[in-house]
């Protein structure tokens, strides 16, 4: 199984935490919300996305397993 980073927008805030932490991985979009960089869902560091997890205060940052592999 391969793991897919995503942010659910239902709960973020934009308060751009993972942007600062991990901007390898996230952008924050013109309205201020964070998204995973295109080609990042399945690839990126687990050390700042973990970290980025941890300091979300929506906790919208999610990893879940997909059937595909990238």
């Amino acid at each position: 199984m391969a793991k897919e980073l995503y942010i659910d927008l239902s709960r973020c805030q934009g308060h751009a935490r993972c942007w600062a932490i991990a901007p390898e991985t996230f952008g924050i979009d013109d309205e201020g919300y964070a998204y995973v960089i295109e080609g990042r869902e399945g690839s990126y560091d687990e050390e700042n996305v973990r970290k980025a997890i941890r300091n979300c205060p929506e906790r919208s940052i999610l990893i879940r397993e997909t059937e595909e592999s990238q």
